[in-house]
Formats: C-alpha cells, sequence, structure tokens
C-alpha cells in the first residue's frame, strides 16, 4: 500500500470508516497474528489477542498521531495486550518439558490433560507472505521464527523478556523503540536481550528446520515423510524406527507422556496406535515444518476420520521429534467434560479434509 493511499485510509478510519480501517490493517493482520502466536504460543490464543489488539486499533485511532509507522503502533499494542494473557495465563509447553523423563511404554496411557498449557501448531497456510514482496532473507526469517522448537523455547522466558527478544530479534525494532513499547528503558531492555538469548541458546538445536530443509532439499524431504507415510499406514514398527534418529522423541499433547529413543518409540507403536487402529495419512505443514495429518478408521461412519496431527522436526534426513496433536475424544473417553484437542476446524487450516474415503 502506498503511503498516500494508507493516509488516505488513516483519515477516513479516524472519522469512523469501519470499511476505510478493516482495509487499513488488512495487510497487517497476518503478521501480527503470527506475533502474538509467538508471544502466547497458541493458534486460539492469538485469535483472541488479535481481536482484542484490533479493537484497542479502533478506540485509539483518533489519538495516533503518525509519529511512528502504523504498523510499529500495532505492534506495540498487541505486544501489550499479550503481556497481560501472559499474567493471566498458565505457560504453555510441550510434554517433553512438562514431564521430567521418558515414559514407559508398556504403561497405561495416562490421562490427558486438557488444561490450556499445550505449544499447539501453527498452519503453514497462516505464515504472512507479503504477497510476495518480502525479500528472501525476511521470508525464510519470518518461517524460522516460527518454527515448534523457536516457539515452544520462547514460552519459557517472562513477558517482558519474550516481548523484548521477539520485538528486537523478530521484528527488527531497536532498543529505543522495544523500551518505548514496554514502557521501560534502553538499559532494561538491553538487559532482558542478553538473558533472554542465553536461555533461548540453551533450548534451540544447533541448526534451525530452515537450514535442514534447505540442506536436504524439496526431493529428499518428499521422500523422508512419504516414507514416514508409508510405514505408518502398513503398521510397521521397524519402517518407522528406520526413519528416526538415535535419540529421537516422541511426545502426544493433550497426555503428558513422551517417549525418547528408538526402542522406546518403537514399544509404544505396537503397544498402542498400531495395535488400536488403522491409519491414513496426508502431508501438510505446519510451523514451517512437514506434517501429516492422521486419519483413523471408525466403523460407525466407514471412513477414515481426523484424529492427530503430526508435526515433524528433522535432523539431517532422520526425524528427530515427532508431536502428535491427538483428538483424545477418537479414543472412545466416556466423559462428557472432554472436548476435542483437534476439531474439523483445526484441520481445515491446514487444507485437510475432516474424514476420507475408505
Amino acid at each position: 500500500m502506498s503511503a498516500v493511499a494508507e493516509e488516505t485510509l488513516l483519515e477516513a478510519a479516524k472519522a469512523g470508516g469501519e470499511d476505510a480501517f478493516g482495509r487499513l490493517l488488512e495487510p497487517h493482520r497476518g503478521k501480527l497474528h503470527a506475533h502474538c502466536y509467538r508471544m502466547l504460543g497458541s493458534l486460539h490464543d492469538a485469535e483472541d489477542a488479535l481481536q482484542e489488539t484490533l479493537l484497542r486499533a479502533w478506540r485509539g485511532l483518533p489519538k495516533f498521531d503518525g509519529r511512528s509507522a502504523l504498523g510499529s503502533w500495532l505492534y506495540r499494542i498487541a505486544t501489550n495486550v499479550c503481556l497481560n494473557m501472559i499474567k493471566r495465563r498458565p505457560k504453555r509447553v510441550l510434554p517433553i518439558d512438562y514431564g521430567s523423563s521418558s515414559a514407559d511404554p508398556h504403561d497405561a496411557a495416562a490421562a490427558p490433560i486438557l488444561e490450556s498449557i499445550w505449544v499447539e501448531p501453527y498452519p503453514d497456510e497462516m505464515i504472512a507472505t507479503d504477497d510476495g514482496l518480502a525479500s528472501p532473507e525476511t521470508a525464510y526469517a519470518e518461517r524460522e521464527s516460527l518454527e515448534l522448537a523457536f516457539v515452544a523455547a520462547l514460552q519459557h522466558l517472562p513477558g517482558n523478556q519474550r516481548a523484548a527478544l521477539i520485538m528486537s530479534e523478530v521484528l527488527g525494532f531497536s532498543a529505543r523503540e522495544v523500551a518505548d513499547a514496554l514502557e521501560t528503558s534502553t538499559a532494561s531492555v538491553n538487559s532482558a536481550l542478553q538473558r533472554a538469548r542465553r536461555s533461548i541458546d540453551e533450548k534451540l538445536p544447533e541448526e534451525s528446520q530452515q537450514a535442514t530443509l534447505r540442506a536436504l532439499g524439496d526431493q529428499r524431504l518428499t521422500s523422508v515423510v512419504g516414507g514416514y507415510i508409508e510405514a505408518m499406514e502398513r503398521a510397521d514398527v521397524d519402517g518407522v524406527v528406520a526413519l528416526l534418529c538415535e535419540d529421537a522423541s516422541w511426545s502426544m499433547p493433550p497426555q503428558p507422556a513422551w517417549f525418547r529413543g528408538r526402542d522406546a518409540i518403537g514399544a509404544f507403536l505396537d503397544e498402542n496406535p498400531f495395535r488400536y487402529f488403522r491409519w491414513r495419512l496426508v502431508p501438510t505443514g505446519a510451523n514451517a515444518q512437514p506434517a501429516v495429518g492422521c486419519y483413523s478408521w471408525s466403523d460407525e461412519r466407514q471412513a477414515y476420520v481426523a484424529h492427530v496431527l503430526n508435526v515433524l522436526t528433522l535432523r539431517g534426513a532422520e526425524i528427530s521429534n515427532v508431536v502428535s496433536y491427538l483428538d483424545v475424544t477418537r479414543r472412545g473417553v466416556d466423559d462428557p467434560g472432554i472436548t476435542s484437542f483437534l476439531d474439523g476446524r483445526v484441520f481445515e487450516r491446514y487444507g485437510l479434509a475432516n474424514e476420507l474415503p475408505a
């Protein structure tokens, strides 16, 4: 949008034009949503935060004086909305950070924890692309900052450190701009950044998924994901295990249990998903990583029904981590208080159908 067009819409919006306000905000909506997701680790919380941000922007628009860019002003509002939400809600984690050790795959499945404590996946289709106007470097950084490991690591930071790191490292704000947004000093921001960077570096793998996928190439990536799909559909434990790193991990939010190593994961697959379910899988993308929608057979519907979303993390050409986001109601849990962790609307966001024919 040109500066002249933005100024025209801004004046119309300030005069109460809701249509002008919508057009003014539309170029920023996707990136604001992604920003809220990084801050909160939840797709659903990000949607709530975005709506609150837009409401505050509408109410505060008459006072917007243009001394900062509109986008910067919106990020400032969104950041403070998220900080308020962080204060009210529990920290989100992945099961590997929630449980102290790998579970025994022969034990009965633990009861799912359905409170809002799990880091949620983010559909690739929602990653903002600036309609092709962003540089390759910017697009690369945008995807890297939405990787599951990075978002999960962010959730361990206190709110002010999380905000400072994202605004500085991801959005490119200066220390002074971050300080103004957080209503603190530049010295405090620089101190928060130093602590945040140390903490994040301790939790992240040596290589980002974007670097791994770029080195792997599309053809080999397709081969790895295709091999995973074929082995899962055949209920081939050895085939799945052969694709894993020796120290691979497998977790299943909202269940707290997780497994480490090929032997434990193989035993889990044999004891649980391959024993009780028949599968069909469809490739998709989440958090700028390969993902797979998993459908299990339903005798009642005579179709394969959406059940699990697997987000895959690779190390070279091997799978180092599988996070399986479960629909626990497909386990036959007879409890009216339990709602589905995944639902049809979630699968649709990944470009996936709710059912597959036999």
